[in-house]
């Protein structure tokens, strides 16, 4: 601990990152990127490092366009279809989730990012905010937010098989966390099974599965937290409703204490 830090003169403010992510600018990683790119001002001024403490936007620029204020926070619920890219853009020319989101947000809706990724194949709940601290929140493993998939599986596995992924597993080197899962219903060699997790890393479920014998054919996010797909149409969003969204902060914030 530094010795300002120490007498109690630590500036007053937050990180301009932070910041940024809350207006909806872009993640804090990414608007720590827009810093060194140096395309992020202050009052004319380069702003150099993104441990740059301010206490308001007031005066901040991203390429010469000024920050607007920050939007209260805002979430939506898109139900994913397979065959689109969770990016602003694929080098490949795939489809991506912006190119079904014009038709299927409402007017007036704001920039949006989502929580997390859904592989090219995956469909399913995708969450979309516009505070960039949020969806870090909603992200990191150390919250610990519960996402929930069924996944079709071709294969031979057994319930007990299942259990144990709740002891974790280390998949060629890389370790994964508890894992709760169910056999829901079998088919001949086909079974639907219910998994939940809270890591979220990349392409984790299909990766279990695959270790434990299983092809998977087809896998949905069903549920992100308290937040359900429910009956939501396949490429169609929703707004979550703003006292849901701030219950669900209060909880975070209740866990942060805890």
């Amino acid at each position: 601990m530094s010795d300002n830090e120490k007498s109690g003169d630590r500036p007053a403010g937050e990180r301009i990152a932070k910041l940024l992510a809350r207006a909806g600018v872009a993640s804090r990683r990414e608007a720590e990127r827009m810093i060194e790119a140096g395309r992020v001002k202050r009052n004319g001024d380069l702003v150099t490092t993104p441990a740059t403490i301010i206490e308001n936007l007031r005066g901040v620029t991203v390429d010469d366009q000024p920050v607007a204020k920050p939007e209260r926070t805002r979430l939506f619920a898109f139900h994913k279809p397979q065959g689109l890219i969770t990016a602003e853009r694929d080098p490949a020319g795939r489809p991506t989730i912006y190119n079904a989101l014009r038709n299927a947000l409402p007017k007036g809706a704001p920039r949006l990012m989502p929580v997390g990724r859904l592989d090219f194949n995956t469909e399913g709940l995708l969450l979309l905010t516009n505070d960039g601290e949020f969806k870090r929140q909603l992200e990191l493993p150390a919250t610990g937010v519960p996402r929930t998939y069924r996944a079709r599986a071709f294969g031979e596995v057994s319930q007990e098989q299942l259990e144990a992924l709740s002891e974790g597993v280390e998949i060629d080197g890389m370790r994964f966390g508890s894992i709760e899962a169910d056999l829901e219903r079998r088919t001949g060699r086909n079974q639907w099974i219910i998994l939940t997790l809270t890591e979220g890393k990349n392409r984790e479920v299909r990766r279990v599965l695959e270790y434990l014998g299983l092809e998977v054919s087809r896998l949905i996010r069903t549920a992100y937290g308290p937040f359900h797909i429910g009956d939501l149409p396949r490429g169609a969003a929703q707004e979550v409703p703003r006292e849901h969204v701030e219950r669900f902060r209060s909880s975070l914030k209740q866990q942060g204490r805890a």
